[in-house]
């Protein structure tokens, strides 16, 4: 298994990121290290003395940290696009910003990383054009061009583009974009038989942008069609800016960085908190990942000028983490921000934000406008063979869809690997609450997202299982229930994202029993 937990996190490794056939796992990691902090083409311009570089290898070879897909992929090659996102706004309501919001999202899909973008900027549709004498179409038909962009942007030929869409809850169309990824049933039909089949804005998730006047309208009808949207298919979700973070609209694809600025760009990795031994290790593990980002701020390679100078004024991280539910369940706990984590938070919080300033003043640049950030890490946890960003266990055995050579769909019975280490201690598998167990519960997983925040200076991308619409516990009765916790929690979220089962066709993971997935 090479130090893999599981031997789908193998697979997946050997589908992605390995650069041949002969790869491990600890040459890609010496690749990532020596890429990013070390010389670059005999230049001799280390940005890390060997010491720390070969301790964050140890540290990355043991899972103890995964940086982002996009350092693993370009880790070692000519190109260093080592970002995974970038966020975008339309900056006015004209022609040619359409056009070169356009070439702006063309060439960050490009590079392999995701994009997210408002359009609250953009007129409504209807309104009259004085210099053409047309009419508007409003910025919905603007994303749908942008999806078809993404759909046959495939860099590389392998990595399918993730793509973000936003709009203010006040703007005149915010009724239309509501429903507009409402896919009929026969569409839902043809997306769970063969994935690529075409679909409304089927590449992009989308949400609606709340900002201090819904805290004085809360039950709005927008609001309120907008959490049976979500309870329903999804979509939208929430996007929440209160303050002085009123204008922090813009998030990259899976919404865990926020910005004010167009062009603005992630930097992620993330610490596995359930490899992590003690509090000194992860003070250490937090110093060296976290200069490890500001290394990726000075290497990375931009699509275009002015992501380079939105960079240069914000250096902006996401430190992250993952295996937070494996963290809690080897400790007997439930899933509950409790006196134990939040000690281990302030660790990782205080620890990232001395390195970010120290490295920032040592070289000469601007202090990082924001540090931590929880992305979700699909893909990177199950390298690890842990549980994603925050989220509880999915369920304790499931079937995983995953693409090889490009468009080739494989599927696997998989138990969790946090699940069999646990079942390995002699814990019954019925026994291990999972995010199917707790989407009876969804007030649980909203408290749990909002006592972390405290310690997240952007956002966490997190997504709530809610069981299918229709059922006893998703249903339109209990529309003003799910509304109310919302309304009670958002001040103290930055977004909020919720998936009812078997909403959308060709759900990449299936909860099944364990038995079955043994079997």
């Amino acid at each position: 298994m090479s130090g893999f937990r599981t031997e789908l996190g193998l697979n997946i490794f050997k589908a992605k990121y390995a650069q041949n056939r002969y790869e491990t796992w600890e040459d890609r990691c010496h690749a990532v290290i020596n890429s990013v902090c070390g010389d670059v083409g005999g230049t001799k311009n280390k940005l890390m003395d060997k010491s720390d570089a070969d301790q964050l290898m140890q540290y990355m070879i043991e899972f103890k940290w995964v940086p982002g897909g996009r350092y693993l992929w370009y880790g070692g090659r000519k190109a260093r696009f080592y970002n995974n996102c970038y966020l975008l706004k339309a900056e006015e309501d004209t022609r040619e910003e359409w056009a070169d919001l356009w070439k702006r999202a063309g060439s960050c899909l490009m590079t392999g990383g995701g994009i997210g973008i408002d359009v609250s900027q953009f007129r409504p549709k209807g309104r009259t054009l004085s210099k053409t004498g047309g009419v508007s179409s409003g910025p919905i038909p603007f994303l749908y061009a942008t999806n078809e962009i993404g759909r046959n942007v495939m860099q590389g030929g392998s990595r399918r583009s993730a793509m973000y869409g936003s709009m203010n809850w006040r703007h005149e169309d915010a009724a239309e974009f509501l429903t507009m990824k409402n896919w009929s049933e026969e569409v839902k039909a043809r997306k769970a038989e063969d994935f690529n089949a075409h679909a409304p804005l089927d590449m992009m998730n989308v949400s609606l942008n709340y900002d201090d006047e819904w805290l004085q309208d809360k039950s709005n009808e927008i609001f309120l069609t907008n959490v049976k949207q979500a309870m329903m298919t999804g979509e939208p979700g929430f996007s929440f800016n209160f303050g002085d973070r009123q204008n922090e609209t813009l998030r990259n694809a899976c919404c865990e960085v926020v910005s004010e600025d167009d062009s603005d760009v992630c930097n992620l990795s993330s610490i596995n908190f359930a490899n992590i031994d003690d509090l000194d290790e992860l003070r250490d593990v937090t110093h060296l990942v976290t200069k490890f980002l500001m290394c990726g701020l000075r290497r990375a390679e931009l699509p275009y000028q002015k992501v380079y100078d939105v960079r240069q004024k914000n250096s902006r991280l996401g430190l992250g983490m993952m295996g937070l539910h494996e963290w809690l369940l080897k400790r007997g706990h439930k899933y509950e921000v409790n006196d134990d984590l939040t000690e281990w938070l302030r660790v990782w919080r205080a620890m990232s934000d001395k390195t970010a300033k120290d490295v920032a003043n040592e070289w000469y640049m601007v202090n990082p406008k924001g540090v931590r950030a929880v992305a979700p890490t699909g893909t990177i946890s199950i390298l690890a063979g842990t549980t994603s960003g925050i989220e509880p266990v999915y369920s304790v055995a499931f079937k995983r869809r995953y693409l090889t050579e490009g468009t080739k769909w494989k599927h696997e019975f998989v138990v969790d690997g946090t699940a069999q280490t646990l079942i390995d201690l002699g814990i019954k598998p019925n026994k291990i609450e999972s995010a199917v167990d707790l989407a009876a519960d969804p007030e649980r997983r909203i408290k749990f997202q909002f006592d972390v925040q405290k310690y997240v200076d952007q956002a966490i991308s997190s997504t709530i299982n809610l069981p299918q619409w229709g059922t006893e516990l998703n249903n339109e009765g209990l529309i003003g229930q799910y509304a109310g916790w919302i309304q009670k929690y958002a001040h103290g979220l930055r977004g909020l994202t919720v998936y009812p089962d078997g909403s959308r066709g060709g759900q990449p993971i299936t909860a099944v029993p364990y038995e079955e997935a043994i079997k």
